[in-house]
């Protein structure tokens, strides 16, 4: 009962009850106040005796001290800079604040006052969590566009979420993303997801339109583009995966071709956070149609990829995650530091930075040989990325990529 009524509530119900406790001229009607008053605030009955008989009546409450109010500047600075780092959470947001509001006045996005500086710099993360917690209830949601595959799904093989225990760079889970707007009507242009799981390494690739072909032809098309050979491929039950064309073509290229269970997202878990983090949270939940769109897709994931496998790496792959929470309720609070964003020119060797910030040393030699590929793969993408910086972006508002 207590978890439900306040400190404040307690106290002056436990006001009101001292004059009628002392005045009761029975032990039988004291009996009844005090299984009154324990069964209101979930009191120990010996406690709630020791309140009633020896606490001071009319004695005043204590008042809270009242949290710090943010103004409507400071709210609006966190979430342009939230904004401009493409909607992270707080804990990799907030050691990051000093470098991007630097990088935002520099630029003329952001003018703040020294005042609403010194305020968002002592920001907190949760602090930060519930000031933007509205903003993200304003996100859209999309619509599922899946329709089931013919009965050769009995051939392929299910495989759970919980079965990931890949080390192994190559074994990719895949998956479309509708770009229809609103209505499912009609044609529309399509992302296919491709997210390893070893690695967190994502392709993105725009269709025209969902058929067995144009998706084999991006999967071919991937395959050129991750830095290691793909092992196999995990998919929901649509038609566009689940069909001769791409069971065959996995067959003869020696491809482990499995599924997830139907209607059960959390089968794909690593790709459809990738599909949220990425293609939604950049491209956005408009209609995109024709030709010229697709060609505009298509330059954008060719910069995106290079944005999101070199400079938005993680400390940790999906793997290294999951044994870390595994292991979550063996550490203490202050162990938990959060996760940071890797230079381009570290990424080359993502053991030494993990090194550096005093993670993890000890490596398994699959790990270490998933490194070694990853390492292998974004040295080439750094030095285009470096390329790109290098020449002048003219955007207008505080974006990675802006719409066109």
């Amino acid at each position: 009962m207590r978890g439900g009524v306040s400190l404040q509530t307690r106290r002056e119900f436990l006001q009101h009850m001292i004059p009628r406790y002392r005045k009761a001229s029975s032990v039988k009607k004291k009996s009844k106040l005090l299984d009154a008053f324990t069964a209101a605030t979930g009191y120990n009955r010996k406690y709630a005796m020791e309140l009633l008989n020896h606490a001071q009546e009319g004695q005043p409450l204590p008042q809270r001290p009242h949290s710090r109010q943010y103004g409507s500047d400071v709210q609006h600075a966190l979430f342009l800079v939230w904004n401009a780092a493409n909607r992270i959470c707080a804990k990799r947001l907030i050691p990051f604040l000093p470098t991007l509001l630097e990088a935002l006045e520099r630029h003329e996005h952001l003018q703040i006052t020294e005042e609403c500086r010194k305020q968002l710099l002592s920001m907190s993360a949760a602090t930060a969590d519930r000031r933007l917690a509205s903003r993200r209830k304003l996100g859209r949601r999309s619509i599922s566009t899946t329709r089931a595959g013919t009965l050769l799904k009995q051939q392929i093989p299910i495989r759970t979420f919980q079965e990931w225990n890949e080390t192994r760079p190559g074994f990719l889970e895949a998956d479309l993303v509708a770009h229809c707007g609103t209505d499912i009507e009609g044609g529309y242009l399509y992302t296919l997801t491709l997210t390893d799981i070893a690695t967190g390494w994502t392709e993105c690739l725009p269709l025209l339109l969902r058929s067995q072909e144009t998706v084999l032809a991006a999967i071919q098309r991937a395959r050129t583009l991750f830095p290691f050979p793909i092992l196999g491929i995990d998919t929901d039950n649509g038609g566009e995966f689940i069909n001769e064309t791409l069971t065959a073509y996995c067959e003869q290229e020696h491809l482990t071709f499995t599924r997830g269970r139907p209607y059960l997202k959390n089968d794909q878990c690593f790709v459809e956070q990738k599909n949220g983090a990425i293609v939604r949270q950049v491209v956005g939940y408009d209609r995109l149609v024709g030709e010229h769109t697709y060609r505009q897709l298509t330059e954008l994931y060719r910069a995106l990829r290079l944005y999101v496998n070199c400079c938005r790496a993680l400390d940790e792959t999906p793997v290294e995650t999951a044994l870390r929470e595994e292991s979550a309720l063996r550490l203490r609070p202050s162990q938990d530091s959060p996760p940071t964003l890797a230079p381009v020119g570290g990424l080359a060797c993502p053991e030494a930075a993990r090194a550096a910030r005093g993670g993890p040393r000890a490596r398994s030699h699959s790990l270490v040989s998933t490194t070694r590929a990853v390492a292998t793969g974004r040295l080439p993408l750094c030095h285009e990325l470096l390329s790109i910086c290098s020449k002048p972006i003219i955007c207008t508002t505080p974006r990675l990529f802006c719409g066109a």
